[in-house]
């Protein structure tokens, strides 16, 4: 019998989807997360879930265990080797002003101070030839100067090592000869790409974390075999694809957003399920809010990560998907500024203590403390980790804030959830409106614990009418990676005007480039039912400073090849080429320059090794009217503090037929969540147990 599992640690809960190949059950477990020591949680959840590590075949992963030491800073000590004369790029970076008038704006704070920063005698030229080669006796001195230093990890970032590593393979191989036990990362190995600040950027944040993440792994994988498990441990990426250990111990920045891809994952399956191309992925946990748009069925990806914002972030350059996120979670804390302004999050109450209602010490007003105030949730309701919600100490906790305010506690709490609903309408702002996307053409797919519980709130403040809510919305991240397949990108900048001669050698160095994603895979092929090979190009038009990522289009046999003795093949080939870019320029922008030159920047090759994922089965059918089952009884709820309480029905999710058809105002619970139905909201439940939900107008 095989049971397949998938883990994903939030900053609130851990989460645990397990699926049984032999019967098609799905079981859950949920437990909070244990910053301390993570695992911990994940062992809590596994006992939640009534299971054992010996009965599990397949462990997926993912964890916060990256962004969180990043966002903290707390992770080794480590240097960066660079080319003489190149000292200083990682400190000044790019120097972006989004704000140019703000007079308080503050750049990027590298992860590690200038004087752990050190210069290497070696200078390649654009093209990879070498100008001055690498002087090894002062590598080796350098490494002996490390070591004196106590320095835990190195990142080696040598300039244009991504169009000839040489110089950095070797200067890798005398570092680890003389700093046994240090964590080396070469910047090839993260990232091929041309911009020194970017690259730099990736490769330092990745040795940072690479002594923390590689023993984090090393354990959870220990403990699992210990606990009589023979399952190879696998790890969600950013990217939305599974590896190896191996592989994200040695690229450890691909697990910056693994909870949330695996969502993403998760509401592609759904869409394909339900014959939908496009929606916007909605995930709202404990601690975070976060939004992707979905396109033809297509993950959403994105060339550039910026670890804390745009503005004073720092760029990771790796294949992630496009998720912008925003501090507004279950957990997160209303308060005041020094003006008198109400903020709701980022800060959060997090796993420890948690809300005030959660009765674990929390004192700071939460949305979670807010929503139980206005009967959104259960009084004395339980929740995961054997904890049941307390309206006692979420009063106190919202008191003093809705005395400052002058309100009473019903018209405090409500403006606390009106506050958290625009933040979280933003997120979703970020990956439509500013896209030149409009979120009212799109179906919104809610889950995490929260998403449910404040969607219409959400939809409402977007115009958006259209609402999906899946089955185990709570788990739906983890049971998301099950559906993920396993994947391996490579790019690597190869910049080359588009011409007939420049486009025939594409063809060859695609081949090699899929020849090397293919054995990057080769850890997760004896489960994969077969491999595919994605291709997409960066290009811009001559002068251009950034690029638009399109899939290489499709050129027929002959063309884009040496063709014809008098070039026409080729010529075809790069027309073909070049107008695909102008289509998707058009499509990203709004307008384009046909006829103008255009170039190829970069290469990208994902291979992907397609995995077996489970049968969703199907729910028994019913009829318009709940079954009687299905009606737990009702509640007094606050939608509105000038109207006060009214009373609203309360179903069991788990009772609901497929066929039936519920009204708002409604609540529908479940073990770890509930919906919440406005007035003037419909829903009706599909084949699959999804509440397919028709937004009112009425508040």
């Amino acid at each position: 019998m095989a049971v397949r599992a998938a883990v994903d640690i939030g900053g609130t809960f851990t989460d645990l989807v397990l699926f049984d190949d032999a019967t098609g059950a799905l079981d859950w477990g949920k437990a909070l997360s244990t910053p301390e020591d993570l695992i911990v949680g994940v062992f809590g959840a596994l006992d939640a879930a009534g299971a054992r590590p010996a009965g599990l075949d397949t462990v997926i992963h993912g964890s916060t265990v990256v962004v969180n030491a990043l966002i903290e800073r707390d992770g080794a000590r480590t240097a960066l080797v660079t080319t003489k004369g190149f000292r200083d790029v990682y400190p000044i970076g790019r120097i972006n002003r989004p704000d140019a008038f703000n007079l308080a704006f503050t750049k990027h704070t590298p992860l590690l101070p200038r004087e752990l920063i050190f210069e290497l005698d070696e200078r390649l030229d654009a093209a990879g030839e070498v100008l001055t080669p690498l002087d090894e006796s002062g590598t080796g001195a350098l490494a002996d100067r490390l070591a004196a230093l106590g320095v835990e990890a190195v990142a080696v970032v040598l300039l244009h090592a991504y169009r000839n590593p040489e110089h950095e393979v070797r200067a890798g191989q005398i570092l680890r000869t003389r700093l046994p036990g240090c964590h080396i990362t070469l910047s090839q190995q993260i990232s091929r790409e041309y911009r020194e600040f970017e690259r730099a950027s990736t490769t330092v944040a990745n040795a940072f974390v690479g002594p923390l993440v590689s023993r984090y792994l090393g354990r959870l994988q220990e403990r699992l075999w210990d606990g009589g498990s023979t399952a190879a441990l696998s790890v969600m990426q950013s990217s939305g694809g599974v590896t190896d250990v191996a592989t994200v111990s040695r690229q450890c920045v691909q697990m910056l957003e693994s909870g949330p891809a695996g969502g993403v994952v998760g509401a592609i399956a759904l869409c394909r399920t339900l014959g939908r191309r496009d929606a916007i992925a909605f995930d709202m946990g404990g601690t975070t809010a976060k939004s992707a748009v979905i396109r033809d069925l297509t993950f959403p990806l994105a060339s550039d990560y910026f670890l804390g914002g745009y503005a004073t972030g720092l760029p990771i350059r790796i294949p992630c998907l496009d998720i912008v996120e925003v501090g507004t979670g279950g957990g997160s804390v209303a308060w005041l500024d020094a003006a008198g302004g109400v903020h709701v999050g980022p800060r959060s109450a997090g796993a420890e203590p948690g809300p005030a209602c959660y009765g674990r010490g929390g004192t700071r007003p939460t949305i979670t403390d807010a929503a139980l105030l206005l009967g959104h949730l259960a009084p004395d309701g339980p929740i995961a980790g054997g904890l049941r919600l307390d309206p006692e100490p979420a009063r106190a906790a919202l008191a003093p804030l809705a005395a400052e305010l002058g309100l009473d506690l019903v018209a405090a709490a409500a403006g606390v959830l009106a506050i958290g609903a625009a933040a979280m309408a933003d997120s979703v702002r970020a990956v439509t409106t500013e896209r030149g996307l409009d979120p009212r053409d799109f179906a919104l797919v809610a889950y995490g614990g929260n998403g449910p519980l404040h969607v219409s709130l959400v939809a409402r403040e977007l115009g958006v009418t259209d609402v999906v809510i899946p089955p185990m919305p709570a788990m739906f991240s983890a049971l998301g990676m099950l559906m993920a397949d396993a994947r391996y990108d490579v790019v690597q900048t190869a910049v080359r005007t588009v011409r007939p001669e420049s486009v025939a050698g594409l063809e060859a160095e695609f081949a090699d480039l899929e020849t090397e994603c293919a054995a990057g895979l080769e850890t997760l092929r004896a489960r994969a039912e077969q491999v595919r090979f994605l291709r997409a190009v960066d290009m811009r038009y001559v002068g251009q400073e950034h690029t638009v990522t399109l899939p290489m289009p499709e050129i027929p046999a002959g063309l884009g090849s040496t063709g014809s003795s008098d070039g026409s093949d080729s010529a075809d080939g790069a027309r073909i080429l070049a107008g695909a870019f102008d289509a998707a320029h058009e499509e990203r922008y709004g307008h384009s320059a046909p006829g103008e030159p255009v170039q190829v920047v970069s290469l990208r090759v994902c291979a992907l090794g397609i995995l077996p994922k489970p049968d969703l089965a199907k729910i028994p059918q019913g009829v318009a009217q709940p079954p009687g089952a299905a009606v737990l009884g009702d509640r007094a709820v606050v939608f509105d503090p000038a109207v006060g309480r009214v009373r609203c029905p309360v179903f069991d999710r788990g009772a609901l037929l497929a066929g039936n058809e519920l009204a708002g105002p409604a609540a529908i619970e479940e073990p770890t969540t509930t919906v919440l139905l406005r007035p003037g909201d419909r829903a009706r439940v599909d084949d699959f147990g999804n509440l397919l939900v028709s937004i009112g107008a009425s508040a």
